[in-house]
């Protein structure tokens, strides 16, 4: 037995006949550290006060019985995790099963053998050993699983922030548009998931992608030239159809990485809908595709919203920025035509949350500097100028 457990296994004989407790005694004691009890009273008061790792009892014990005994020992959590083997002089079927429903490990019929009793006790703790590996190995198994997804996780959400950003340094937004608006996005997502007409498309951990995947909502402006992304002035028809394209051209960026890579993951979906839809206007008067209604995937609808209501609010070098009730005000006139009606409705409802979003990754001063050299670099000053970003078209 020492080759599997180099501390001896302590067993609990329960047996109300001394003499035979006594003989089991001597038959285990080489392998295993005996301690007796006489009734099951006793046994219950030793198995809370140092639980053993297997209890040997009479199933004719007096009150309580072995089948009792095993039944206490199920209903307290601190010994409920202890085996019990039945000793029996017959063979009772009906109780037998009584045993095994309460707990019973295995029975061994008397008169006892001692090479018997040594060999099924050994049999036990060798497949309690194995158990035990079994269920260490999984644990083993399922923590290194858990830290792979972790692991893919992390570095899903860095590579999401890192392209976010690349197309965030040549546009006039700062960095903390990004996270205000993914944070709208996360805050009306999770709201309407319990809209009817929203729970298909929410439920799950969708909304979580959601929140992760809206940074790339214009990844596509790295392929638009500076004299237009960065113009502060009106864009010209022929530039305004240049400005068009980005949502074209991060679907294709898109689309290129997972052809590449053969992935298809549910994130890069809610990605490709966000980027290629996010224009779209709730009466088909937007752009790309000139979507309306239901046809636009609600990641668009969300982001739609957010992108707009973060233009109005922020301010920049050449511009200040609009208060939330006049950027509600305005929002709440394009209710059925630039913005699906439940989207607006949550909107309003959430008011104070999208505040405190704005404020909690509001532009420092340093961000806005940041962005003026930008603007001299690309050679355009700061006349006062448009109510947004010149590819989110405000009411």
């Amino acid at each position: 037995m020492d080759i599997f457990n180099p501390v001896k296994p302590t067993v609990l004989v329960v047996d109300h006949s001394r003499q035979e407790a006594q003989w089991m005694t001597e038959v285990l004691s080489p392998s295993y550290r005996v301690i007796t009890a006489s009734d099951g009273v006793q046994a219950l008061r030793l198995c809370q006060q140092a639980p053993p790792d297997l209890v040997l009892a009479d199933v004719t014990l007096p009150d309580p019985d072995g089948y009792e005994l095993s039944c206490c020992l199920q209903a307290d959590s601190a010994t409920c995790g202890i085996p019990v083997i039945y000793l029996t002089s017959k063979a009772d079927f009906a109780n037998d099963q009584l045993g095994i429903d309460w707990g019973a490990a295995t029975f061994i019929l008397r008169p006892l053998h001692p090479r018997l009793l040594l060999a099924r006790l050994r049999a036990h703790f060798v497949e309690a050993a194995h158990t035990a590996s079994l269920w260490v190995d999984n644990e083993y198994l399922e923590t290194q699983v858990q830290r792979r997804v972790q692991q893919v996780s992390a570095m899903k959400n860095m590579t999401i922030l890192a392209l976010a950003t690349l197309a965030e340094v040549r546009d006039i937004d700062t960095a903390n548009h990004l996270k205000r608006t993914q944070n709208y996005v996360l805050a009306l997502g999770s709201y309407l998931v319990r809209h009817p007409r929203f729970a298909a498309a929410l439920g799950g951990d969708r909304v979580q992608t959601l929140y992760q995947c809206a940074p790339l909502h214009d990844i596509g402006k790295v392929g638009i030239p500076d004299r237009i992304l960065l113009k502060q002035g009106s864009l010209t028809p022929e530039e305004f159809d240049v400005m068009k394209t980005h949502p074209r051209l991060g679907l294709d960026a898109i689309n290129a990485v997972q052809s590449q890579a053969d992935l298809g993951l549910d994130f890069l979906t809610v990605a490709k809908e966000i980027v290629f839809s996010h224009h779209e206007k709730w009466d088909g008067s937007g752009y790309p595709q000139g979507l309306a209604g239901e046809a636009i995937p609600v990641s668009a609808r969300l982001m739609a919203l957010a992108d707009v209501y973060d233009a109005l609010i922020s301010r920049r070098v050449y511009k200040p920025g609009f208060t939330h009730e006049q950027a509600s005000a305005l929002i709440q006139k394009q209710r059925g035509l630039h913005f699906d009606p439940a989207v607006v409705d949550a909107f309003v409802t959430l008011g104070e949350v999208f505040q405190g979003i704005a404020k909690r990754y509001a532009d420092s001063d340093r961000d806005l500097l940041r962005k003026a050299r930008l603007l001299a670099q690309a050679g355009q000053d700061h006349p006062a100028a448009p109510v947004a970003t010149r590819d989110v078209t405000v009411p």
